[in-house]
């Protein structure tokens, strides 16, 4: 009986109505997607692509200008801004708008900037940069320095401490052979972490004692100790009182520390000028 009326169904064309689709075909079912914070290894890899790599082609500032140098901390532009070619030894800083950073470094005793680096010449004389985590990433990496700087310019502000005295040739191998074999070695977030302890090598006691340079016989580095360790290295710096991993970027800009022991052996002028204001364009933004 089931076969005969199935039969007879299909002859009289009854039967279930037939799906009829819009031009584009049968609707698409999206796919399914986690959420980009629980994908962190893409995320990396778009801020690592995003950095001025050498050979990345990332675009350079339109100019680059130096203020007139000073120990503030404010968005001001002071005096008459000057043309700038970065050197041997240069030390650049920078900070951003990022709450977790100005929490973190807070909580450390410290404040911005967030960010250093040093300018060094490569074996044939072209210039790159070296920085520990550049934009959150975890490795340190050599750069290109203008097109570097500008890309902090967009995130914040950015100074140049102008290396007063240049650089000897054997003082600008050392910062070299550094640099490169630095490039590559891990973003020291366990030491990053450590600042937030007891354990840290900052101490109004400890930072006499430990904390000392230690040169390539690391496997990473935070900022600014990877900057300390290069000027260590070069002999731009004493390597006998330098104290790399008790170092921040804001006693690197100021010249003064709150810790008694960087205070006292942590100079950097007359060897650097103050720090002076980067900027890509020589006009004064309007208030």
């Amino acid at each position: 009986m089931m076969s005969l009326c199935l039969v007879a169904a299909i002859a009289s064309g009854a039967g279930p109505e037939p799906q009829v689709y819009a031009l584009s075909g049968p609707p698409v079912v999206a796919e399914k997607r986690l959420p980009s914070v629980l994908k962190p290894y893409e995320r990396m890899k778009a801020k690592v692509a995003d950095l001025a790599l050498p050979g990345a082609g990332k675009p350079a500032p339109p100019g680059s200008f130096l203020w007139q140098p000073s120990y503030e901390l404010d968005y001001a532009l002071r005096g008459q801004a000057r043309p700038y070619a970065p050197q041997p030894g240069d030390i650049v800083l920078s900070t951003d708008g990022s709450v977790f950073w100005k929490l973190m470094h807070n909580l450390a005793g410290t404040g911005h900037p967030t960010h250093s680096m040093i300018v060094f010449a490569y074996p044939d004389g072209s210039l790159g940069i070296l920085e520990g985590g550049p934009h959150d990433t975890l490795k340190c990496r050599v750069l290109e320095p203008l097109p570097h700087l500008f890309s902090y310019e967009g995130d914040g502000r950015v100074w140049v401490r102008r290396r007063a005295v240049p650089l000897t040739p054997e003082q600008s191998a050392r910062l070299t052979e550094f640099a490169l074999a630095a490039d590559g070695r891990q973003f020291s977030i366990g030491k990053l972490a450590q600042q937030l302890t007891p354990f840290r090598a900052r101490g109004p006691v400890r930072t006499a004692f430990v904390g000392k340079p230690r040169g390539l016989d690391k496997s990473g580095y935070y900022c600014s100790e990877l900057i300390v360790e290069a000027c260590a290295y070069a002999g731009l710096i004493d390597p006998c009182t330098a104290r790399p991993s008790a170092t921040y970027p804001r006693d690197l800009f100021m010249d003064r520390s709150p810790n008694p022991y960087l205070n006292k052996h942590l100079k950097l002028a007359p060897a650097w000028d103050p720090p002076a204001r980067w900027t890509s364009s020589e006009a004064v933004p309007c208030p």
